[in-house]
């Protein structure tokens, strides 16, 4: 196995595909707000023009004349701590801002501008047309974010890279099926061999795939050997029900897939769990998939362990849309 061919995933914590939604703003008159959650990457087009100028892909609010500043609260779909964050000012060059911050808190409540924020990156200058990242430091688990530009301008995306950290006191039923594979309950995908097409994360999110590029697709293998993927469960738990969608898949499907399982503490290190995959327990031996189809498993997992991660195995290659493992929560990891 070439693990230098694997990559570990953060979860967007900024990405709409968990709920994630702009709830205040200053301005966004060249630009809506909204636009720089996008989970796709920003574009240029040459000559588009709208009703306020020049047409740009993110947040855009025109030019401040009061020595103020502009800034935007957000929520996140599902609280979470942050680890990396990417203020991408593609595409804008003279007209991206020269510094911004980011804040955050955790509130039932919908906070102000004046709510009691905590720093989470402090005042920092940015270049344009640039992926402006940074490591953050702050533990702090949040479900706000204020982040502030200095003094207006353009941001193409905003991301916020880190892990979902769910309140499973809303989960008390012990007895009820939760989709352990879920995006916005924490679910997260931790390595895969290939990737060619779409968005990975899109094969946890909520719903059916809109397109072909909704789903998790590697390129066409010309070598002997198969595709696979490694998704870390948002809890340990019995695995009871198994979901395989190729919505949009026609003539690049998975002739076949399979699933395989195992139990891992939470400090296992990543290598050890890709380099012992292969070896994982069957949960689903390879079976026959369809074109652009849902395919529904029952199975019954009788471990006393349970199960913290998952992996799915696709012959040779192809996409997958969705993959959704329903299952009984044994614990709060």
């Amino acid at each position: 196995m070439n693990t230098n061919d694997t990559n570990q995933i953060l979860t967007n914590l900024a990405s709409p595909k968990i709920g994630t939604k702009i709830i205040e703003v200053t301005d966004d008159f060249f630009g809506e707000a909204s636009r720089m959650l996008d989970d796709k990457e920003p574009i240029f087009i040459e000559d588009k023009y709208d009703e306020h100028g020049k047409w740009m892909d993110g947040w855009e609010s025109k030019r401040r004349r009061d020595g103020g500043n502009d800034w935007a609260i957000i929520e996140l779909g599902s609280p979470g701590i942050i680890s990396e964050v990417d203020i991408d000012t593609s595409f804008f060059t003279g007209n991206f801002p020269p510094f911004a911050s980011i804040e955050g808190l955790y509130s039932d409540q919908k906070p102000s501008k004046n709510s009691q924020w905590i720093e989470i990156l402090s005042k920092t200058s940015l270049k344009g047309d640039s992926n402006n990242k940074f490591k953050i430091q702050s533990k702090t688990k949040v479900n706000f974010i204020k982040l502030q530009i200095f003094p207006d301008g353009g941001v193409a995306r905003l991301r916020l890279f880190g892990e979902v950290k769910l309140n499973w006191d809303f989960y008390n039923n012990k007895n009820d099926l939760i989709e352990l594979s879920s995006l916005r309950l924490g679910g997260s995908i931790v390595a895969y061999n290939n990737a060619h097409y779409g968005d990975v994360s899109a094969l946890l999110s909520d719903g059916r795939g809109k397109t072909m590029g909704d789903g998790w697709e590697t390129r066409r293998r010309r070598e002997p050997g198969h595709d696979w993927i490694i998704i870390k469960l948002a809890a340990k738990g019995l695995i009871k029900k198994i979901e395989i969608d190729t919505a949009h898949f026609k003539g690049n499907y998975p002739d076949q897939a399979s699933i395989q399982v195992s139990n891992f503490s939470e400090n296992t290190d990543l290598g050890e769990i890709i380099n012992d995959s292969q070896n994982w327990k069957y949960m689903l031996k390879k079976s026959k998939l369809q074109a652009d189809n849902i395919h529904n498993y029952e199975v019954d997992d009788t471990s006393t362990e349970g199960v913290t991660h998952v992996r799915l195995n696709i012959y040779p290659d192809g996409g997958v849309s969705r993959l959704r493992i329903f299952g009984l929560r044994l614990s709060n990891e």
